[in-house]
């Protein structure tokens, strides 16, 4: 039988359900795919808090319906950082990152065509849940050596010693479960 936690976020009800990430730790699972409420919620409620951008930037998957909203509620587009080198991209960027839902080294990559997009702009970073900030610092790395400007770095969630940080914007903490 499955264990779940039960939480509001953008003022909606959610149980999200509990999986071990291994025999001392239990983590709550939020899955934006295939909700589209808490997706336009979330999007409309992080859009009210972070500063003015010019472009989202989003890391591959999870991540990428609430990036959608956000740039259809705003206006201003959004790039996917991708998991794999593309046969469009030209000459990708690369950073690698390891995160506390993945057991092996990722690395997220820009075509070259996002690269010159983000120069000079203001780049507001959106991501599902921040955890241990390995995919942030992957992720702010790419706007960095792609000569753009961090506007802010938001989340839905901010899971564990994440909702402690200042350095993001967020809606609900969530957290850990240690057995």
């Amino acid at each position: 039988m499955s264990e779940f936690y039960t939480m509001k976020i953008a003022g909606l009800e959610r149980s999200l359900r509990k999986f071990p990430v291994n025999d001392k730790l239990d983590i709550a699972a939020f899955i934006l795919f295939g909700d589209t409420e808490i997706t336009v919620a979330s999007a409309t409620e992080l859009l009210k808090r972070v500063p003015e951008f010019d472009v989202i930037l989003t890391p591959e998957a999870k991540s990428i319906p609430l990036a959608y909203e956000m740039s259809r509620q705003s206006g201003k587009p959004y790039i996917v950082a991708r998991k794999g080198v593309k046969v469009y991209m030209g000459d990708p960027l690369c950073v690698s990152v390891r995160s506390i839902t993945t057991n092996k080294l990722q690395e997220l990559y820009l075509g070259d065509s996002d690269v010159e997009f983000i120069k000079g702009k203001k780049v507001l970073i959106v991501d599902d849940v921040i955890s241990t900030g390995e995919s942030l610092i992957a992720v702010r790395k790419l706007v960095s050596e792609a000569g753009g400007i961090e506007a802010a770095s938001c989340a839905v969630l901010a899971e564990g010693d994440a909702a402690q940080r200042d350095d993001i914007v967020f809606l609900e903490p969530l957290p850990l479960f240690f057995k």
